[in-house]
């Protein structure tokens, strides 16, 4: 594109003389007063959004639109309708407040990343049983539910909207986090080779305890009464936690589920506990407002399957048809591992709903995985643990600041809520991309 020197417009909609602008490749007309406002209605646009036809003008009327999304393209998701399609992913951060509750410094780093499109809040266990970490937040106590809602409250006055991750960890837990010490529960009594980290440290996790059958109605419970929570803490929706090794993900997989009833065996059977979790919360949440996260291909917390992909092409085809918000796929192994193929489009097409996609995820990888219709939206983990804007940064291709793994459990606002925000950027950000400074 060619600039010219002359009067024109700079930043957005000021006029100056002798400065740089953008050369209008269509026919000159005779100056009217009809075309200096619109010039200072197209330098506008140029600078920040698309750029408008004039009146009697069919060479702009002509011109093709937008069509593949990007990270910067509005969605709706349920009653939701979200600016971008950057998703902050769930991220635990052991900050939570005595008797797990949320306090003003989570409010404030929610707050302060409340430009994504979506937040899932960290995970939240449903239950005491349901803790496997220090410090982690719950949503089972009163005083639990008005802390939340200090961090939505934050969340909503800064112009973001939040769905609480609802969770139980199962057998990856502890004694001393258990009431009355006692084990953890899991589908079966297998033991996981990871440990626990307490108020003392890391120690073993033990053999859990298998769970009855009679036990896991209550269970099904938690999550809804959990949703019930949520919702009067004034989240936007609720994300039940299906994934990385957790209770959920220890009655799907084959290695953690050795049950010989109703609750394992088959994959139907293995299945069986998710499907009626996601019943109860939907129940109370809405479908619209429910959404799950899984991770087909994740061996955290010591779990596998020996048919990863007959078993989750089931879990999105059982789910499909429900009117759920969304489903969140974390991709190949959060460890960096590797895996072998994996045919994440055949989920999407499955379960036939908005996909959210997670794991390792870059600019470039995003918008090529929108582009080609593998998603929906993306979501981010680390990076927003030390960019609170980044959107902003994203969108402007500005360096990302790294974020300080030694601060990212426990603490206070150090590596926290202190990440520095962007103040200086290059004078022709917005034009790296022609398609998307011209629309």
């Amino acid at each position: 594109m060619a600039c010219v020197k002359g009067r024109g417009v700079v930043g957005c909609g000021h006029l100056a003389d002798g400065v740089a602008v953008r050369e209008d490749p269509r026919p000159r007309r005779k100056s009217s007063t009809a075309d200096i406002v619109y010039a200072a209605i197209s330098a506008y646009y140029a600078v920040c959004g698309e750029l408008p036809s004039p009146p009697g003008d069919p060479t702009m009327q002509d011109r093709p639109t937008k069509t593949t999304p990007d990270l910067f393209s509005p969605i709706e998701i349920g009653p939701l309708k979200l600016p971008n399609r950057v998703v902050m992913a769930p991220l635990t951060r052991s900050r939570a407040g005595g008797g797990n509750v949320p306090n003003a410094l989570n409010a404030l780093y929610y707050a302060q990343r409340a430009s994504a499109g979506l937040i899932i809040s960290e995970a939240t266990q449903v239950a005491p049983e349901g803790q496997g970490y220090i410090s982690t937040p719950g949503i089972h106590s009163a005083e639990q539910i008005a802390g939340w809602k200090c961090v939505t409250g934050a969340v909503h006055a800064s112009g973001g909207r939040i769905v609480l991750q609802l969770w139980h960890v199962g057998r990856i837990s502890h004694p001393s986090f258990q009431p009355g010490g006692a084990l953890p529960v899991a589908p079966s009594a297998i033991k996981p080779n990871v440990q626990a980290f307490t108020a003392q440290g890391f120690q073993p996790i033990p053999t859990p305890r298998a769970l009855q059958i009679d036990e896991i109605p209550g269970i099904v419970a938690q999550y809804a009464q959990g949703a019930r929570n949520a919702m009067a803490a004034g989240f936007d929706g609720v994300e039940v936690h299906g994934a990385n090794g957790y209770l959920i993900d220890q009655f799907l997989r084959d290695r953690t589920n050795k049950r010989a009833d109703d609750y394992g065996g088959s994959i139907e059977y293995r299945t069986r506990f998710l499907l009626e979790v996601m019943e109860a919360v939907a129940a109370v949440a809405g479908p619209e407002r429910t959404g799950l996260r899984i991770s087909p291909q994740n061996e955290q917390s010591d779990i596998a399957d020996s048919d990863p992909q007959a078993l989750f092409n089931h879990v999105a085809k059982s789910l499909s048809g429900k009117g759920l918000a969304y489903l969140h796929v974390i991709e190949g192994d959060t460890g960096g591992t590797p895996t072998p193929p994996f045919d994440y489009l055949a989920i999407k097409r499955l379960f036939g709903g908005p996909v959210i996609a997670n794991n390792g995820f870059d600019k470039a990888r995003a918008n090529a995985a929108l582009a080609q219709g593998r998603a929906d939206l993306i979501a981010f983990g680390k990076p927003f643990i030390g960019n609170p804007d980044l959107v902003t940064r994203l969108y402007l291709d500005t360096p990302l600041n790294a974020a300080n793994r030694e601060t990212f459990y426990g603490g206070g606002d150090q590596g926290y809520t202190d990440y520095p925000l962007l103040r200086t950027v290059e004078p022709d950000s917005c034009y790296k991309d022609a398609d998307r400074a011209w629309g």
